[in-house]
């Protein structure tokens, strides 16, 4: 499967934002973006204003790197959102916040999405006692994550301990931090998901 193997900071810089794709290195004075906030590529070339297409463009660029997905995968979260009721913009943001990779992150079981999905992938993780590895796996109210028994000695799960307790995880997941275990508790909602992304100009993008 194809992936993204160039510096994911220049992600950031292209978006115009910090999409903080690289944990905890992203909170310091070495975070990219701080030090070089101009967009990638020839300095001192200057951009054309963008129009509407570009902007619907930008923004779903920005969501679809925010959670580490890939053109094709993106577009069907999209089609499922459309025909599922409610608000289309809204089921999309849900569906990317309910998959695995992005509630280990949000447990703090990992700093970034990234590195979620490498111990998804990895087997580090088991759904209702059941070892999962699919970093898509879509999450569903009462379902139970916990680090695996056999797998809880290893180094990252040892240093996630000393930091679990600290961790404030969204209002719709619970977290257990001696068990190195969290249950989904409800579907977000709306304002339980990040506010600095404009769902509604994805849709566009996708109803030209």
């Amino acid at each position: 499967m194809a992936r993204y193997t160039e510096s994911v900071c220049r992600l950031c810089r292209r978006e115009g934002a910090k999409l903080y794709l690289k944990g905890t290195r992203c909170y310091t004075k070495k975070c990219a973006f701080e030090r070089r906030p101009s967009p990638p590529g020839q300095h001192g070339v200057r951009r054309r204003k963008m129009g509407d297409f570009g902007i619907q463009l930008r923004e779903k660029q920005k969501v679809r790197r925010v959670y580490p997905v890939l053109e094709r995968q993106f577009h069907r979260y999209f089609v499922q959102a459309e025909n599922t009721d409610g608000v289309t913009g809204e089921n999309l943001l849900r569906s990317l916040e309910s998959r695995l990779d992005n509630v280990v992150f949000r447990l703090g079981f990992a700093t970034s999405r990234a590195q979620a999905r490498q111990l998804v992938t990895h087997g580090h993780f088991a759904v209702n006692g059941v070892p999962t590895d699919i970093p898509s796996y879509v999450l569903k109210p009462g379902d139970r994550i916990e680090v695996r028994e056999s797998r809880n000695q290893r180094e990252p799960f040892k240093m996630a301990k000393e930091t679990l307790r600290s961790v404030q995880v969204p209002e719709w997941l619970s977290l257990e931090p001696a068990r190195l275990a969290g249950t989904v508790l409800t579907l977000p909602r709306r304002d339980q998901m990040p506010l600095d992304l404009n769902e509604q100009l994805v849709v566009e993008f996708y109803s030209r």
